[in-house]
């Protein structure tokens, strides 16, 4: 089980939104490398970017800022928002990212998985945010009439990775995860599963951890680390009770 600490970035700063709100952001930081070498230096394995601007406008907007954060920490980073080519794909990698997470390009273009999974096994993860049981696409604004274990286990026949299950009613909240449902996706679905939105304490990180066995291998903190609900290195060693 691993937890990787979340750094979403929006106009060059670490931001933080309230279920997806745009109007509803949180700035913690100016300096993004800092900040990740700051979640390194705790014991992070692995960080988790987004691009906020990037998925709201379908480009990367904060390649700079992500190029920082490479040069910042010896860790590998995954990254996601705003990926809807192989160009910008090859161009993250070229930077450092060792993962790129999909998200509308995979639900408006299925076969885009498949290329990208083809050109760059084992470093194409899908991004399966969920918003009143739909898929959620471009920085969350839209939703479309898809399954999304369906839609997951579509991408997973297709060569991605892993999946990033995100409940967007929890996303910011501080009001805990939905392990129900978590739970009952990551045995619906035939990749990894990351948990991401809601989780709030240490308990709740144990918590998830208990659904290993059910097929999630990781887990996304964001706010909790922010607002210090959560003190990293406490998350850490309680996994390894």
């Amino acid at each position: 089980m691993i937890i990787l600490p979340a750094i979403d970035i929006m106009d060059g700063h670490v931001v933080r939104l309230v279920r997806g709100e745009f109007d509803q952001k949180v700035v913690y930081s100016e300096d993004p490398a800092g900040m990740a070498k700051k979640w390194a230096d705790m014991g992070a394995g692995t960080l988790h970017l987004v691009d906020l601007d990037g998925a709201k406008v379908g480009e990367p907007v904060n390649r700079e800022a992500i190029r920082a954060i490479t040069g910042s920490c010896d860790i590998p980073v995954e990254v996601g928002g705003g990926i809807r080519t192989i160009e910008t794909i090859e161009k993250y990698f070229d930077l450092g990212v060792s993962q790129v997470v999909l998200g509308t390009a995979a639900l408006e273009r299925p076969d885009f998985v498949l290329e990208a999974a083809d050109l760059y096994p084992d470093r194409i993860l899908v991004g399966i945010d969920v918003k009143d049981g739909k898929p959620a696409t471009r920085g969350w604004l839209e939703t479309v009439d898809e399954d999304p274990v369906a839609l997951t286990n579509r991408f997973a026949a297709m060569g991605a990775t892993g999946v990033i299950y995100t409940d967007i009613s929890r996303d910011g909240a501080l009001k805990g995860p939905n392990l129900e449902g978590l739970k009952s996706f990551a045995e619906a679905v035939d990749i990894p599963v990351t948990a991401s939105g809601g989780v709030t304490t240490v308990a709740d990180v144990k918590a998830i951890a208990q659904l290993e066995s059910s097929g999630v291998n990781s887990m996304i903190i964001g706010k909790a680390l922010y607002d210090g609900a959560i003190d990293l290195a406490e998350a850490l060693e309680a996994l390894k009770g």
